[in-house]
């Protein structure tokens, strides 16, 4: 069985030539998720990378803060050295996070898979202030828009995501193809209420990340999400996934303009490295990060894409 680099290569790169353009320059970042991110970072970073259009870096956050367990029936001098050890831990995490500030400028587009918590207000002001201008993209996969909840620029950004209820309206298509909103605080919040391969079907032939794909294709087993919530602004629903749960047509592909001239791709598939492993999340992904990058897509799709009737798995590794 070929290997994931070798069919990659098959599938969707050709020699490099002094011809072909610059690589793009792709940070992902992760540190936190409730997500295997050891796992599903190295997926995203070789299925990028095999095209030969990216170079790929990683920054990872701090993570979660480890505290000692609390003493039981602790004198009063042990529960007081009990608690200057979590306050000292406290400030050291906090000030390491205010110190994870990776360089976005150096780069022409950040892919989010990290889930946790909140980034400094730097990072953030970094993030917002570059992508307004269109100095670089943003991609956003699976349980990286289960984040920041409570920053409103960044829902601004992911168009909708893992929210309650009350965190923004929803929006998902009907049997006849219509967009449908529901209004924040009606009806759930967001959930994977089926689990399983789906079919994805494109509603948007012509733009450029979707241009070429069937019109229905086959993708592995993974959480289709639903009833995702936000401002739903600028948003562009490129493919969508039935939801036997919900009864309705989950998005699973769709663009944001975000600000001046920022460009956003998310795609809530991939929970795991075996639902990436699929030529059509790979296919997907890497036009989806080459148009936030560029807003074009030269990128073809692989020849083992999936379709209507038939997965395509990528094989692991030996």
């Amino acid at each position: 069985m070929r290997s994931l680099s070798a069919l990659l290569l098959l599938a969707v790169s050709s020699v490099v030539s002094a011809a072909d353009p610059a690589p793009i320059k792709v940070l992902i970042i992760d540190g936190q998720n409730n997500h295997n991110w050891k796992d599903t970072t190295p997926v995203l970073k070789k299925i990028l990378e095999e095209t030969k259009r990216f170079t790929v870096e990683v920054a990872t956050s701090p993570g979660k803060i480890a505290l000692p367990p609390k003493p039981k029936d602790a004198k009063p001098d042990d529960e007081k050295k009990y608690k200057e050890t979590v306050a000292e831990l406290e400030k050291a995490h906090k000030a390491a996070f205010e110190k994870f500030r990776p360089e976005l400028a150096k780069f022409d587009v950040v892919v989010s898979n990290y889930n946790g918590e909140p980034w400094g207000k730097e990072l953030n002001a970094d993030l917002e202030k570059l992508l307004n201008e269109g100095k670089i993209g943003f991609v956003v996969v699976h349980a990286a828009n289960n984040a920041f909840g409570g920053w409103k620029e960044y829902n601004q950004m992911i168009g909708m995501g893992w929210r309650g209820n009350g965190g923004g309206d929803r929006l998902y298509l009907d049997a006849d193809g219509k967009e449908v909103k529901v209004p924040s605080g009606k009806g759930d919040g967001s959930g994977h209420r089926y689990t399983g391969p789906f079919t994805v079907t494109v509603r948007d032939s012509e733009h450029p990340i979707t241009k070429g794909m069937p019109k229905e294709w086959q993708h592995v087993r993974d959480e289709l999400y639903d009833n995702m919530r936000g401002p739903i602004e600028n948003v562009k629903v490129l493919a969508t996934a039935y939801s036997t749960g919900t009864k309705a047509h989950e998005p699973m592909i769709w663009t944001v303009s975000y600000g001046s001239k920022g460009r956003v791709f998310h795609t809530p598939m991939g929970h795991d490295a075996n639902a990436m492993k699929c030529w059509g999340f790979a296919g997907t992904l890497t036009r989806g990060t080459e148009w936030a990058a560029t807003g074009a897509v030269t990128i073809p799709l692989p020849a083992t894409f999936p379709t209507a009737e038939k997965l395509s798995p990528i094989p692991s590794e030996k």
